[in-house]
């Protein structure tokens, strides 16, 4: 997994080193942009999981997606996003990843998630979950909630009213804006401890960051408190919040109490 998320992330890199790199290949059902990258990250992808094991089912963003029966017994697949943050992309902040998970019974079994302008690429499974830089390796584990300083990350591009209100609840805490599963990734490393997704996803934008925060210790879950689940029948998730220490009891922020 790491090693096609990094050559996924080499393709990308190559486009988004020419001039042409804006260039809009097509527009999805929900008017967000195709680019060239997507499309070559999705190949590059698709190509080494089908080497690596033909008969697992893939989850793409940028692919025909199986439904029904195939998935309905919760039996393995993967879960992909050849290019998360395609705004940013075109943008040219580098605030984008590669994600791609493995799913069973509904939950991230395992995830890689790899930034190819930043170099960094955050893995998470059974073996707990590391951020690997070059040939350097650290583990991570996510830090002990201070509610005096707490760290808040914000979607750079998707802030919705409810994250709004929440930050000006809190005016002293330490926020952080940023785009793509990088945000999983900054509470994962312990740098941060909470963000509220109050608009819509879908489950391959979180199954590699999930799988990487959860083997740091810390949790997804929906508004009413239950872990975030994979496998649903339209692939879209609700409103959710990712969190790091568990032991802190985040519904209070959310009900204006914390």
């Amino acid at each position: 997994m790491v090693a096609l998320a990094r050559e996924a992330g080499n393709a990308i890199l190559t486009i988004y080193s020419r001039s042409d790199r804006n260039a809009v290949v097509d527009w999805k059902a929900d008017r967000t942009p195709l680019t060239e990258a997507d499309r070559a990250s999705h190949e590059v992808i698709v190509a080494g999981l089908r080497a690596l094991d033909p008969h697992t089912p893939i989850v793409s963003e940028e692919s025909d997606r199986p439904v029904g029966s195939e998935l309905a017994s919760g039996a393995p697949h993967w879960m992909v996003d050849p290019l998360d943050g395609t705004k940013e992309f075109l943008k040219g902040t580098g605030e984008f990843t590669v994600n791609i998970a493995l799913i069973g019974d509904g939950r991230p079994l395992a995830g890689v998630v790899h930034a190819p302008v930043l170099g960094r690429t955050w893995i998470g499974g059974m073996d707990g979950a590391e951020r690997r830089e070059g040939n350097r390796r650290e583990r991570l584990r996510v830090r002990r909630i201070r509610p005096d300083r707490l760290g808040v990350v914000a979607s750079r591009d998707h802030a919705g009213p409810r994250v709004k209100e929440l930050l000006e609840r809190l005016p002293g805490a330490e926020t952080v804006s940023m785009g793509s599963s990088l945000k999983f990734c900054v509470i994962a490393e312990g740098k941060a401890d909470f963000y509220l997704r109050d608009g819509p996803t879908m489950e391959w934008d979180t199954a590699a960051a999930q799988a990487v925060l959860e083997a740091a210790g810390g949790g997804v879950f929906t508004l009413d408190g239950e872990p975030l689940r994979y496998t649903k029948p339209d692939f879209r998730n609700p409103h959710f919040v990712a969190v790091g220490h568990l032991s802190w009891n985040w519904r209070e922020l959310l009900r204006g109490e914390g």
